[in-house]
């Protein structure tokens, strides 16, 4: 029967293949070499010839249209941020800050903050965009809103030199990442009367909408300023006549009682891992601890730069 044979592979009658026809070459062909690359100039097709055929002008429109609204591109500027939270919209609204719209979640409960928010916003002109609050957890990424959202544009940052200029009490920030941290520095600056914050550009936190939520709308009544290098801004600030005190764990002397009544002071607050770096440690004119139990470890950089700010508020009403 079929498919029973004995012997499954054998070679049937007429099986046997015939003749193959070559490649006609083809093959050895193309393993030959092509020759260089032409330049992209003779490519069909290739879109560098077409880009460096357009104007100048027309091309870096093109280019700039390739950026999505909404995301930041290396040398662009920033994008607009929602400012979330009752306190910071309150604040900002109060303060005058440039604003684009105020989103409202539906069937809120309203209160005096919330209520003095619109209203700003009602005398400003600025759109009142009711939402509903599935699509305003969507916009804020998830952040706690409070059921209000007002859509700000970049932070505006002070001139450093203007900055200095007649300033009493300075707060800088040496490697300080995190956003909440730089909010609630903030806040504590503008409480205990200090005339300004001064961030590096690089490795460290900015003003986005999270340090504007922390520091509840302390933001809007102080002045922060970005400079370039820190250690040539702090030898400025010498310059100036401030006194530059670095916090530091294991510092001289404590802050406790420090000679700062009279004196303009710059107070240098390090990150919380590592501290003060190298240089600008050396840079200041002094290092100073707080002072705790031996048991306790480092504080976090917006409690120690509260604490300081709070010694030196003391001392000069003393």
């Amino acid at each position: 029967m079929p498919g029973n044979s004995p012997r499954p592979n054998r070679r049937k009658p007429g099986s046997k293949k015939g003749a193959v026809v070559g490649s006609g070459g083809q093959r050895r062909r193309g393993l030959e070499g092509k020759g260089p690359t032409p330049p992209k100039e003779k490519r069909f097709a290739h879109p560098g010839s077409k880009r460096d055929s357009e104007p100048k002008a027309t091309r870096n429109r093109g280019e700039a249209a390739k950026v999505s609204p909404g995301r930041r591109s290396r040398g662009s500027a920033e994008a607009a941020e929602l400012l979330v939270g009752r306190n910071p919209v309150a604040e900002a609204l109060r303060a005058g800050i440039p604003a684009t719209a105020l989103y409202v979640a539906l069937g809120i409960k309203a209160d005096e903050r919330i209520t003095g928010a619109i209203l700003a916003a009602g005398e400003r002109g600025l759109p009142l965009l009711e939402v509903g609050r599935a699509e305003l957890d969507r916009m804020t990424s998830g952040v706690l809103h409070q059921g209000i959202a007002l859509k700000v544009p970049p932070f505006r940052y002070t001139s450093y030199e203007d900055l200095l200029r007649g300033s009493n009490l300075l707060v800088a920030l040496d490697g300080v990442t995190d956003p909440r941290n730089l909010g609630a520095i903030v806040r504590s600056a503008a409480a205990f009367g200090a005339a300004g914050v001064v961030l590096p550009e690089r490795r460290a936190a900015s003003m986005t909408a999270t340090a504007w939520r922390t520091s509840a709308g302390a933001a809007a009544r102080i002045p922060v300023s970005k400079v370039t290098n820190l250690v040539r801004a702090l030898k400025q600030a010498q310059e100036t006549g401030l006194t530059v005190i670095g916090l530091d764990a294991d510092g001289a002397s404590t802050i406790d009682g420090c000679a700062v009544s009279s004196q303009r002071v710059m107070i240098v607050v390090g990150s919380e891992g590592r501290g003060l770096s190298r240089l600008v440690g050396q840079t200041c004119d002094t290092l100073v601890s707080i002072p705790m139990v031996d048991e306790a470890e480092s504080l976090n950089a917006s409690v120690a730069a509260a604490v300081a700010l709070a010694e030196v508020a003391r001392c000069r009403r003393a």
